[in-house]
């Protein structure tokens, strides 16, 4: 069984904007009896391999935050969100599973938009083997959807966005973790969502970020098309 605990990471000692703020918040709303425990320069070992150091000294803290969040997990259990994470719900009938993860869309899982796990999980691990090549920090950074996904589909996974159960976790489909799409800016809540992952973008410049916002509208647009093209 999961512990009830949640597990974030915050790195670089800046002062924590409302948005973050609102969605720690929802946690203790949702989660009332759950421990909460934030990973930081001081309690972790950012010396502990030179792609973490490499990230740090950078300021790579998305990049940072994406292995520590496996490491955190495979090493304590419990569950994980990133400080975008905004719950709308409970996860106590989430905690029986020995590890369960959500679709970021039909095709890759993404850790940061919440996950949780046994001490010990043999996929997390595996999350965590798919960064080898990169610990000498001299290969750069990959994104972590790919590299969790690669990690799955050792296990079987199918990519598809359907539920399924693969080794000793459950896959979830994107509404349980993540109904705001963001290319779009459209949520879509349902009775499954659990959560929303609402895309802070942290690591991104403020140039793409706002590339990102100006677009939304064609984003829209061009799903409608294809969406009524579908109809004819």
């Amino acid at each position: 069984m999961i512990p009830k605990v949640i597990h974030y990471c915050w790195f670089g000692h800046s002062e924590k904007n409302n948005k973050v703020k609102k969605c720690i918040e929802s946690w203790k709303k949702h989660c009332p009896d759950y421990q909460i425990i934030e990973w930081n320069e001081s309690n972790c070992n950012i010396d502990d391999n030179s792609y973490l150091k490499m990230c740090y000294e950078n300021k790579k803290y998305a990049f940072l935050t994406d292995y520590l969040r496996l490491q955190i997990i495979y090493q304590n259990g419990g569950l994980y969100f990133d400080t975008d994470v905004e719950l709308v719900k409970t996860f106590d009938d989430l905690l029986q599973y020995s590890a369960f993860f959500g679709f970021e869309t039909n095709e890759y899982v993404n850790t940061g938009e919440g996950f949780g796990a046994e001490a010990g999980n043999s996929i997390v691990k595996q999350m965590l083997d798919e960064y080898d090549i990169l610990l000498d920090g001299r290969n750069g950074t990959r994104g972590c959807p790919i590299l969790n996904t690669n990690a799955l589909l050792k296990f079987g996974l199918i990519q598809n966005g359907k539920k399924q159960i693969i080794e000793n976790a459950i896959i979830f489909p994107s509404d349980y973790f993540n109904p705001y799409d963001d290319p779009t800016g459209v949520l879509t809540l349902t009775d499954n969502t659990y959560s929303i992952h609402w895309y802070g973008k942290s690591w991104m410049d403020k140039k793409t970020i706002l590339r990102s916002k100006l677009t939304k509208p064609l984003h829209r647009f061009q799903k409608w098309i294809k969406k009524a093209k579908g109809k004819e």
